[in-house]
């Protein structure tokens, strides 16, 4: 057998194959991207396999578990059959490129050209990751807030770039200006940030906005903002674009996501809106990533957009009341609960319930004999170093399922604090 022609495992950079005989040979076949190879399987993968073993309700990965709109997904349906199924723009089939631009409009008041300042893309990953790629340099910096999703590093590593974190700590997670202006300097090619934040639940005030729209333009450097979370948002708050902001438009690109819009996670359908200039050097990206979107879908998400505004504050309510009836009842098993201003996550701290050890293995227990999956919060901090302090007895839990799901999975988490109580006592 040749070098390299064995499907064998990568291990610690080396390639091993089974023969028929049962010798396991070394193989001379060279390492993967050093990048790449040194991350591991996502957390949202292990947690969410180790959930299938156990039969664990899952409320680690951010999915609901009910689909979107039947009429968006009817109209999915009609477009497969009735539409074109070759090849679309790059950019984007024209109707959801119009819905984009008319939805930027309507809630924000933003005036885009559709045809050169709005792109759709395979889902929000693919947004950022053809948006990194194109405005970043080997050795440039990017700024980024920790806890951050898991995703961003390896991009910005894998562009070259240099990651210059500014930490954010519960339970509000405020900006400490002096650190985010102390990660800026003449070397740095962009901020990125998620608001409202996954894992945090937090969403940017206008103040942390106009904070960070100064220092971008006082370092002549540009912003990603992982919008995907704009309709999801609690108690009045209002979602503000960072390119709402004075100088902001021509210096930002909005990634924002039908999965989460819509609940349809699955079709992993993003678009982004920015400017001309900007989209022009992203669009060179992102046509060697994916290219193009199913038609059927982006037609489906068009139309999905075009929804009446009930829609959009109807979905943000429907979470509220899952969120308010899941927080108090962490809080009443004795988590700590950090606000939650958007998204779909929750964030409890599980020290007052006697649990001493590592946030991974506290998730771990959870999962194995409560029968309920969450993700470690130390699983979005710098890979390969253990958070500072209290942050690694934080866990994040996502309550966009049903009710009764909700309710079940309370109900185990307090017969498990019960036992845990008892083992400290004993």
């Amino acid at each position: 057998m040749q070098p390299g022609s064995c499907p064998g495992a990568y291990l610690l950079g080396r390639v091993f194959c089974p023969y028929r005989d049962g010798v396991v040979r070394e193989s001379a076949v060279k390492k993967a991207n050093d990048i790449l190879s040194s991350y591991g399987t996502t957390v949202f993968e292990v947690m969410s396999r180790l959930a299938m073993e156990h039969g664990a309700i899952n409320l680690g990965q951010g999915f609901p578990d009910e689909d979107g709109p039947e009429d968006v997904r009817r109209r999915a349906a009609t477009a497969l059959m009735e539409e074109s199924n070759q090849y679309p723009s790059m950019w984007g089939v024209p109707a959801l490129r119009q819905a984009v631009a008319a939805h930027d409009r309507h809630f924000y008041g933003l005036d885009l050209d559709w045809q050169s300042q709005v792109m759709v893309t395979s889902g929000a990953t693919e947004a950022l990751t053809a948006s990194i790629l194109a405005l970043v340099n080997p050795g440039d910096e990017v700024v980024l807030f920790e806890p951050l999703y898991d995703c961003y590093l390896p991009i910005v590593r894998l562009a070259g770039a240099v990651p210059r974190l500014v930490r954010l700590d519960p339970p509000h997670w405020r900006i400490d200006p002096a650190s985010l202006s102390a990660a800026f300097s003449e070397r740095t090619k962009l901020i990125l940030f998620n608001t409202p934040m996954n894992p945090t639940g937090k969403v940017f005030s206008r103040e942390e906005l106009e904070l960070i729209a100064a220092l971008v333009r006082r370092y002549d450097c540009y912003a990603i903002c992982d919008e995907v979370y704009e309709h999801l948002i609690f108690d009045g708050r209002a979602h503000v674009p960072l390119m709402t902001l004075p100088g902001m438009a021509e210096r930002c690109v909005r990634i924002a996501s039908a999965g989460k819009t819509f609940s349809l996670t699955g079709w992993k359908v993003g678009y982004i809106s920015g400017g001309a200039d900007m989209l022009a050097v992203i669009a060179k990206a992102h046509q060697f990533l994916t290219f193009t979107t199913p038609p059927n879908l982006q037609h489906a998400v068009a139309y999905g957009l075009a929804k009446p505004d009930a829609y959009f504050t109807g979905l943000a309510e429907s979470f509220a009341e899952r969120r308010d009836f899941f927080a108090a009842g962490l809080g009443d098993i004795g988590f700590e609960v950090s606000p939650c201003g958007g998204t779909y996550f929750l964030i409890a701290g599980y020290r007052p319930l006697g649990a001493d050890m590592p946030a991974e293995a506290f998730c771990r227990l959870l999962t194995e004999q409560a029968g309920v999956a969450a993700i470690p919060v130390s699983a979005f901090y710098t890979s390969g170093e253990e958070p500072a302090g209290p942050m690694d007895h934080y866990v994040r839990f996502c309550f966009c399922k049903r009710p009764e799901v909700l309710e079940e999975a309370l109900s185990r988490l307090r017969r498990f604090s019960g036992q845990l109580r008892q083992r400290a006592a004993g």
